[in-house]
């Protein structure tokens, strides 16, 4: 054989070969690097996964943690201190006279005479059977009913330091759930009535909801214009403390504000909330379970309304100023004036 041939032989040889091993290095290399990728891939999900389960887990233990700090907490203040356990603790003598009772400061005035007259028959040892003591008595009580009628007359529908106020409202708009002022009330601390009027409707009224407005038509159709309401109001209310539940809902349809360290709300009062355990209480829960009387049956009285509120915050008066003395603004003597 000719030695040029078979050289010619060889090397073809050898091109094939190495054609042949490359083919098979290249085949092997991008086997192995989709293998690499999808390892990779299959891993950071997998890392990502066990990741969020341990956030989540973290969450909810710190969550139960919380809820059972919470309620521990809630546990611990509702057992010492709830506004319906002071009805069972029986007061000091000391502490009568600081007490409130829940009355109106005029009925605690009367008794208190009422009062000071027997403790100074007492202290005079008069006898009901010495005829000739009993005329004594006798004067002093009528002096006494005289000078508390004459009280009386004076504080009625008096404009006070104190005024409770309460809106009845009907509904407006496409579904009549938007609100509109239809009757507003104003009391006074003794709650003697010092306002009370309807006003007009300045627009369609798609429900008068009267079963718990007690607002009808004719009470709007003869009612006083919205403008004249609302500077009356706000000329009574002008520098004094408003007493109220749920203030916020009243002056929003008067549109009118008023200064937040002469505001007493009933609802944001923190020993009612007790009550129901943080959420905000109804002003017929807080009559019901403070002052002991049912309001609110049937259709809704704004003057009703409006002495329950002066009444409930009658019964915690001073402890409510202690709690407001040290904000800026407030006068200490707010309840002497």
């Amino acid at each position: 054989m000719d030695p040029s041939w078979t050289q010619t032989v060889i090397y073809l040889l050898l091109v094939l070969l190495e054609y042949i091993l490359n083919t098979i290095f290249g085949v092997c290399y991008n086997i192995l690097f989709t293998i690499k990728k999808l390892l990779y891939l299959s891993f950071n999900e997998i890392m990502t996964e066990t990741s969020q389960k341990r956030k989540r887990n973290m969450n909810e233990n710190h969550t139960v943690a919380a809820r059972g700090i919470i309620n521990a907490n809630w546990q611990k203040l509702l057992s010492s201190n709830l506004l319906s356990d002071q009805k069972t603790e029986n007061p000091s003598d000391n502490d009568k006279n600081n007490h409130y009772t829940g009355t109106f400061r005029r009925a605690r005035k009367k008794k208190a005479q009422q009062a000071t007259v027997e403790n100074n028959l007492k202290t005079l040892n008069l006898n009901k059977s010495h005829n000739n003591n009993i005329q004594p008595a006798v004067s002093d009580n009528t002096e006494v009913k005289k000078v508390d009628s004459a009280v009386k007359d004076n504080n009625k529908n008096r404009v006070t330091k104190f005024i409770a106020m309460d809106c009845e409202m009907v509904g407006i708009g496409h579904d009549g759930n938007d609100h509109m002022l239809a009757r507003v009330s104003l009391v006074n601390k003794f709650g003697d009535c010092l306002y009370d009027k309807f006003v007009k409707a300045r627009e369609e009224v798609v429900d008068y909801r009267t079963e718990v407005s007690g607002i009808r038509r004719e009470d709007m159709l003869n009612g006083t214009d919205f403008n004249i309401v609302q500077q009356e109001v706000a000329d009574i209310i002008k520098g004094r403390v408003l007493v109220g539940h749920s203030l916020k809902n009243d002056l929003a349809v008067l549109f009118l504000s008023h200064p937040k360290r002469n505001i007493r709300d009933t609802s944001k009062y923190k020993p009612f909330r007790k009550i129901t355990k943080g959420s905000t209480p109804s002003l017929k829960r807080l009559a019901k379970e403070i002052l002991g009387i049912d309001i609110q049956h049937g259709e809704h009285s704004s003057i009703e309304d409006a002495r329950a509120a002066m009444q409930l915050y009658c019964t915690v008066a001073k402890k409510w100023e202690a709690t407001m003395s040290d904000k800026r603004g407030y006068n200490k003597k707010i309840l002497d004036e």
